[in-house]
């Protein structure tokens, strides 16, 4: 199946970098690109009634003409990118969440306007991070340049949706033609009652040196010309280790789920902190529907 890089456009800047960057991906990875623009019903919510007892809204000109040279400007800037641009009637969070059930990837910026806007704070970026059913990259921080130089960075737990962050970092890694980090974080504090990141029984703690040792055989296995380098740190603050880590990255690559440092990490502060502050683009991986068990 040819799935598409979706990306989630609205016109603002963060939304524009983002569009680029799935560009990017969709050419590394030889996908079509589609270009989504979610809005509401103009009258909006608040209102005595609801909006879409008055019919489906339906799609502006002006988000047509965005979307429209958009999508030029890509094509001109990577010849032979297949692009196609689509206005979508419904909420921003649920119209991404249903265009991942057909994506290779979905890449959101970091802040919006209009249909996207508020992404890393609100609910729309809560439920494409929760629900999102492919792999999902936000793209930040819109202040700065994207970080075109650097490994890709991985974080490691030990279980199996991490093991195919994993992989799927390695298949980037060797893309972009660039070196792998494979990250275990241990928080630094044994005494205090842990976050629901870093909590885990004694039962389930695994060494992390075997972690990463069956981390990298998994890499040498699929790449093995590939640049590899394990890293375990210990720190009191897992999260503030990560988002430092990051700024040397030009991608962190995060699971949907784990355990360890990473258990819950759609949900939990670590993954949120990652999100918001981390100097480079945040891939969390999630397996497509048709990949899973």
């Amino acid at each position: 199946m040819n799935r598409p890089v979706v990306v989630g456009v609205d016109g603002s800047p963060s939304s524009l970098v983002a569009a680029e960057q799935a560009a990017r991906a969709a050419i590394r990875w030889s996908r079509p690109l589609h270009l989504v623009h979610g809005y509401l019903h103009p009258l909006g919510y608040g209102v005595p009634l609801n909006p879409y007892d008055l019919g489906i809204p339906a799609p502006t000109e002006d988000a047509q003409r965005m979307l429209e040279e958009t999508a030029r400007e890509l094509a001109d800037r990577w010849p032979g990118l297949a692009v196609e641009v689509r206005q979508v009637a419904g909420g921003p969070g649920a119209t991404l969440v249903e265009e991942s059930r057909r994506a290779e990837l979905l890449v959101v910026g970091s802040r919006g306007l209009g249909g996207f806007a508020g992404l890393l704070l609100g609910s729309v970026s809560q439920q494409v991070a929760g629900h999102g059913q492919c792999p999902v990259l936000v793209v930040r921080p819109p202040e700065q340049p994207i970080p075109v130089e650097g490994p890709v960075i991985v974080g490691l737990d030990g279980s199996d949706p991490t093991l195919g962050a994993v992989r799927y970092a390695a298949d980037e890694a060797a893309r972009r033609d660039t070196g792998l980090v494979l990250l275990h974080v241990r928080s630094d504090d044994s005494d205090r009652e842990a976050p629901d990141e870093v909590e885990q029984g004694a039962a389930g703690r695994v060494d992390a040196d075997e972690l990463l040792a069956r981390a990298v055989a998994t890499v040498r296995a699929e790449h093995p010309d590939l640049p590899v380098e394990q890293r375990t740190l210990r720190a009191e603050k897992p999260a503030s280790a990560l988002v430092q880590a990051s700024g040397e990255a030009t991608l962190f690559v995060v699971g949907s789920r784990g355990r360890g440092g990473f258990t819950g990490l759609l949900l939990g502060s670590v993954s949120q902190a990652l999100v918001q502050h981390s100097h480079c683009p945040v891939l969390v991986f999630r397996p497509h529907p048709d990949d899973r068990s």
